[in-house]
């Protein structure tokens, strides 16, 4: 009997194309400025330039951090300033719909805290779906943790990374507010080795527009009422 052979996809003829840090970090960006941009209605853009770190932090006034896992693993934190918080929250709370009277009118409102924990859940959803379809890799996140700080409080995933990196980037507002994002993650090169089309995406516009009619002001501390066990052992190793 002959056997029948399944052919395997055609190596690429062109040199591989490699995707390290810098790439993931643009990808994280891009999803950074598009979600808040279509959340919110004012224009979010970022620095063409990236700082190395040595150490990732959560910093005054809101700090936000969720944990990646999964084809590599990583710490995104994204520190707002109490401006750049308030302007996002309200930008986003009046293009829903909401009246003036409605909104909380101080950073410390935990309001505040729970709609910005929203805008992050939606950033790092759109990120790891790009991951998926773009690097064919699969990663889960943890549920997004805000904390109010009055002090910088360091944060460091070391012990889960092999070859840690940590990068900077400065984001604008449309009022010119600035608020900063960290990416923490394994040194590791993505390499094309043969070639594929991207999954399509789905339309965001079309998925924001099915998110905003069930979602109420109400809705966002429930939507935080259940933390990762991961996020919690890192906030009792923080004494918090």
């Amino acid at each position: 009997m002959g056997c029948t052979f399944l052919s395997s996809p055609a190596m690429s003829p062109h040199p591989p194309i490699a995707h390290n840090t810098e790439d993931v970090l643009l990808s994280l960006c891009n999803s950074v400025s598009h979600v808040l941009t279509l959340a919110t209605q004012c224009q979010i853009r970022y620095s063409g330039m990236v700082q190395r770190i040595n150490k990732t932090s959560l910093k005054p006034d809101i700090g936000c951090f969720v944990l990646v896992d999964g084809g590599f693993s990583g710490l995104v934190i994204i520190n707002f300033s109490a401006d750049a918080a308030m302007e996002l929250y309200r930008s986003y709370m009046l293009s829903m719909g909401m009246g003036e009277s409605d909104l909380a009118s101080s950073y410390t409102s935990d309001d505040v805290s729970n709609v910005m924990g929203e805008l992050m859940n939606q950033v790092v959803g759109d990120f790891t779906s790009k991951v998926q379809r773009e690097l064919q890799t699969y990663i889960t996140q943890s549920q997004p943790k805000m904390i109010r700080l009055n002090k910088q409080v360091n944060l460091s995933v070391d012990a889960n990374l092999d070859s840690p990196e940590a990068r900077r980037v400065t984001f604008y507002t449309g009022n010119h507010n600035i608020f900063y994002l960290e990416l923490a993650m394994d040194r590791t090169e993505f390499i094309k080795a043969v070639d594929f089309v991207p999954q399509d995406r789905p339309d965001p516009d079309a998925l924001m527009a099915q998110a905003r009619p069930a979602t109420r002001p109400g809705a966002h501390a429930a939507s935080h009422g259940n933390d990762s066990p991961d996020t919690d052992e890192l906030l009792k190793s923080l004494g918090m």
